[in-house]
């Protein structure tokens, strides 16, 4: 189990944001209001299958893995995610090494922000966008 994506406490803050805490220390408070239209449904989350999920109540059409809340929580303070690596090398078809070579970071350094146990440096991030504004044409 990763303690970077193990929830060991949840609370609502109001309006429509939840206060996370994570198994190795890191806290956050992410903005759901793009996820959640009601805040009522915020005072019934709780932590669900071992601190890897948070659920609401009664509702099992809304849970919220706690990967997924802490790459937001990440991104809305302005840093890149794990997700971003992900999203990032889907969107252009590319494996584990393709993508290394492309940005120039070894492909164990590039396993190793993708894995979301640190956020993704600012460089390496700038990086992947500049390569798809100009390297692209060139790899």
């Amino acid at each position: 189990m990763n303690k970077h994506f193990t929830l060991t406490a949840v609370a609502p803050v109001p309006p429509v944001s939840l206060k996370l805490k994570f198994a190795d220390g890191h806290e956050a408070t992410v903005d759901l209001t793009r996820i959640i239209e009601s805040s009522p449904v915020l005072a019934c989350a709780a932590l669900g299958e071992g601190g890897l999920i948070v659920s609401f109540g009664d509702d099992d059409m809304l849970e919220l893995g706690a990967d997924n809340l802490r790459a937001r929580a990440i991104e809305q303070a302005g840093g890149y995610s794990h997700e971003f690596l992900w999203n990032w090398m889907a969107k252009h078809s590319l494996t584990l090494d393709e993508a290394a070579r492309a940005i120039g970071i070894s492909r164990r350094m590039l396993a190793y922000y993708r894995s979301g146990k640190n956020p993704v440096p600012k460089t390496v991030a700038l990086t992947c966008l500049g390569w798809e504004t100009c390297g692209k044409k060139a790899a």
